[in-house]
């Protein structure tokens, strides 16, 4: 059995097709015709698309397929590509605490409000999101920025006291990273 699942929302003609050749598919697909059916059947599902032939709804997975006719293995070659787009998406967000963040643009979110980070905040959030414990500037000159232990250096330090900066700006939250003793850590 698949794990990834085409749902045909209010289109009986394409799921009777692609019923005949489903031994073929690389997906499930099942047949919904209401916005209650289809919310019962996607809160158990990870790897999904919902496949209409008209923009009946504001979904996130929703792939409306216009340009008719259409060959069949374009219309199979574009749903691989859909869940493919979606398990790319699905993978690139992340929760950190009540923030999500975006690794592939790179920002961090809470509440609808937006804040775009660089690479190196990015590695360093994750990185301290990661240890149930501080993580001391040395820890993370090594591990984060790749120095060794015994240089001289003020870069953890700065682009921490920037980070909290950033969020204490944006998001009004002097919380996030907080220092201790023996380091950083996510609170």
């Amino acid at each position: 059995m698949s794990s990834r699942n085409l749902i045909i929302y209010n289109y009986r003609a394409l799921y009777n097709v692609l019923s005949e050749i489903s031994s073929n598919l690389n997906f499930e697909t099942t047949f919904v015709d209401n916005e209650n059916s289809l919310k019962d059947k996607i809160s158990n599902l990870n790897d999904y698309v919902v496949l209409s032939n008209e923009n009946y709804l504001d979904h996130i997975n929703l792939f409306v397929l216009s340009n008719l006719p259409i060959n069949i293995f374009k219309l199979i070659e574009k749903l691989n590509t859909e869940f493919l787009k979606n398990k790319f998406n699905t993978q690139s967000e992340i929760k950190i605490k009540d923030y999500s963040v975006n690794l592939n643009s790179r920002v961090i979110s809470l509440n609808k409000i937006k804040l775009k980070l660089t690479e190196k905040e990015i590695y360093t959030i994750i990185y301290l999101s990661k240890s149930n414990n501080p993580v001391s500037v040395e820890e993370l000159q090594s591990k984060v920025w790749g120095y060794q232990f015994d240089l001289e250096t003020h870069t953890v330090e700065t682009h921490i006291y920037r980070l909290r900066k950033k969020f204490l700006t944006i998001f009004n939250d002097d919380k996030f990273i907080i220092s201790t003793k023996d380091g950083y850590q996510i609170n």
